[in-house]
């Protein structure tokens, strides 16, 4: 009897030739760095494919990074794909917001043998052999445009073929996972059960996730991307791709493997520690060599959060500090791959503040202090005064924000306490 095992595996959100222009602004050696990075973890991704003796792999769309679509982009893109069709696995691509199909230029018109680009009208349904037999089947849709607004999801429907693995390919916003990211193609992960797919392959989110699994459910699987872009939340962490492992025509693991080349990390240092400038600079490089430590080896980018409260917030205060600061971290971290590279420095921190000798001193700062005690004796009894203080039609965001303050008195006593340690930080500094 012929072994039915067999994996594949699943990538999204490539973006080939980012630019990190921002970057580059300040350090074109850097920027090189992290130029290359997208397009070696594409490479990694290929090599895991033929390491694992995949039995195809998927690209969920982004592939490119825009609409132009950088002719090295395109050729190492092909190379990759024509890699994996020597070693007899094809590979299937749709498109996303930021390379749709119908826009931008493409230098590529006749892709290697066994690569399925899908269209963006119906899904059409590819059957994927092995050893003389079908064991699975892969469909997908491709954007048109960048803002495109269909549900996609409704095109996909389960072939009539039984005892193989059917999976779906698309770049879509799943109501409810993706925060962060446009509602372009939305859907919801009902509209995705009701495909009667075995696994859908989803990008557009950058950050990895397993939304379903389990037996009589679609397995339903943000990849996440390939290479992290900034140090916002969702590109934090290690990226790269997935491999679904298959028996009995059912997905049995979702495997997450790192393929990433450069890391992106966020690190919140806490002044109050710190006696002055210097040693606020050594505890942010030994915090800078943990998270080194941490990355597997890969070059990382970092960006510093300096919080608490502290004397030496009045030393970040003086003109200049913050950035010269920045400029001594970038000077003698590692600057040959991999390297640490500090994009910058972001001064959350505070004078401390000393409640009880401010009220009695018989001034407004006491005032302040005196009614912010009233408040936060009864927190509830506050949000419901500030509701109806805005009674009419408020705005979506500040009306978000007071159902929760209801609903929670200790999210309403913490920003209360930072409201009012920074009108103090204001009025003890002099600041207008």
């Amino acid at each position: 009897m012929a072994d039915d095992s067999f994996c594949f595996v699943h990538a999204a959100d490539l973006h080939l030739d980012t630019p990190f222009t921002g970057i580059g602004r300040v350090s074109a050696g850097v920027a090189q760095v992290l130029r290359e990075a997208s397009l070696q973890a594409f490479d990694t991704i290929v090599d895991l494919a033929l390491a694992r003796t995949a039995a195809f792999v998927l690209f969920a769309g982004d592939i490119y990074d825009g609409a132009q679509r950088g002719l090295r982009a395109q050729l190492r893109f092909r190379e990759g794909l024509a890699r994996l069709a020597e070693a007899g696995i094809p590979s299937f691509v749709v498109h996303g917001n930021h390379d749709p199909l119908d826009t931008g230029w493409s230098a590529i018109r006749e892709w290697p043998e066994k690569v399925t680009v899908f269209g963006t009208t119906d899904a059409r349904v590819v059957p994927v052999a092995r050893e003389g037999r079908t064991i699975a089947t892969v469909q997908g849709v491709s954007y048109a445009t960048p803002a495109t607004t269909e549900n996609l999801a409704l095109r996909l429907r389960r072939p009539d073929h039984s005892g193989v693995l059917h999976v779906g390919l698309l770049h879509c916003a799943v109501e409810g996972a993706s925060t962060g990211h446009e509602s372009y193609s939305p859907c919801s992960l009902g509209d995705l059960h009701s495909t009667g797919l075995d696994y859908l392959a989803l990008g557009h989110v950058h950050r990895h996730a397993v939304l379903s699994s389990g037996p009589g459910l679609a397995t339903v699987v943000y990849a996440g991307t390939s290479q992290a872009r900034s140090v916002r939340p969702g590109e934090l962490g290690a990226k790269g791709a997935v491999v679904v492992h298959v028996s009995d025509a059912a997905v049995r693991e979702v495997e997450f493997v790192a393929c990433d080349a450069v890391r992106f990390d966020l690190v919140d240092v806490d002044i109050a520690p710190c006696e002055d400038l210097g040693a606020l600079l050594d505890e942010l490089e030994a915090r800078g060599r943990d998270r080194a430590g941490e990355a597997d080896g890969r070059s990382l980018v970092l960006r510093g959060r300096l919080v608490g409260r502290g004397a030496v917030h009045g030393d970040l205060r003086r003109q200049g500090s913050i950035d010269q600061l920045l400029d001594t971290l970038r000077s003698r971290a590692a600057s040959a791959p991999p390297l640490v590279w500090w994009d910058a420095l972001e001064d959350r921190s505070g004078l401390p503040v000393a409640r009880e000798e401010i009220r009695g001193r018989g001034d407004f700062a006491a005032d302040l202090v005196t009614l912010a005690d009233e408040v936060l004796s009864d927190p509830l009894e506050a949000a419901r005064l500030v509701e109806e203080g805005t009674a009419g039609t408020p705005p979506r965001a500040l009306a978000t924000r007071l159902g929760e303050l209801l609903a929670d008195g200790a999210a309403l006593v913490g920003l209360v306490d930072e409201a009012v340690d920074a009108a103090l930080d204001a009025l003890e500094s002099g600041a207008p």
